[in-house]
């Protein structure tokens, strides 16, 4: 197979389905050969992001593993690669240090895509301890312009328990849970927009769209730039650039 790009998943892997899914229904087709080619890499045993960015003494390390994918994606040479799980960008320049294929920025990206619909004020960003403690989104988020709202611990702890207690662990999407984090990130905390940086809250945001609420969601917007890369890349018949 040429002119193929690469999902690295598996973290979690209901949220890659949910991403494979959406691409797929978002790409213009008339037939079979219409959709595009990729690889999926469904890891879903790579050791707990969140886990080794609170507590690296003592929590597994999941940057070997995700330099072990790398490593095989090097072999394969995929035109650009697709990090889906949100919490892993912590690890994102190492990883793009291993390869010479780029790596789509799923934060850089979200933060690019509100910037442009001009939604300016405040933005709470919603994701796992670990992505609010590795900072990528909020600096991401405050280098496009945005002054950025952390939650505090009671809201964290709602989105935790979503995530963990809810999707991840009794596979059901709490509708209700939901929409009070969203009622409390505009009406107690005064934001304009909410990110969500997690791929279960992506998996939320798609089952559970038609809220008023101004949200940006992370995954959504990968899988917009993936389809406008990969179509580039078919455009130029065989041929791409690696600079994102």
């Amino acid at each position: 197979m040429e002119n193929f790009f690469s999902i690295l998943g598996g973290m979690g892997t209901l949220a890659t389905e949910s991403f494979v899914r959406i691409l797929n229904h978002r790409t213009v087709t008339h037939k079979d050969q219409d959709y595009l080619n990729y690889v999926l890499f469904n890891h879903a045993t790579v050791p707990d992001r969140t886990a080794a960015i609170l507590d690296p003494q003592h929590a597994k390390d999941p940057l070997p593993f995700l330099l072990d994918d790398i490593a095989k994606q090097n072999l394969l040479q995929p035109n650009f690669i697709v990090l889906t799980c949100n919490t892993a960008h912590y690890f994102f320049d190492t990883l793009q240090e291993a390869t010479g294929i780029p790596i789509l920025h799923m934060p850089r990206e979200a933060a690019l895509e509100l910037k442009r619909q001009q939604k300016g004020g405040k933005v709470a960003f919603l994701g796992t301890e670990g992505s609010v403690k590795a900072g990528v989104y909020e600096r991401e988020l405050k280098q496009a312009g945005f002054e950025v709202m952390i939650p505090k611990p009671q809201l964290q702890k709602k989105v935790n328990d979503l995530i963990y207690r809810d999707i991840k662990e009794q596979d059901f999407l709490n509708k209700d849970l939901y929409y009070e984090i969203l009622f409390d990130t505009v009406e107690t905390y005064g934001c304009d927009s909410v990110v969500l940086g997690c791929t279960e809250l992506s998996l939320m945001e798609e089952f559970a769209a038609g809220h008023p609420y101004h949200v940006v969601d992370a995954q959504s917007i990968l899988v917009d730039r993936t389809i406008e890369r990969a179509m580039a890349d078919r455009k130029k018949d065989g041929t791409f650039s690696k600079e994102i």
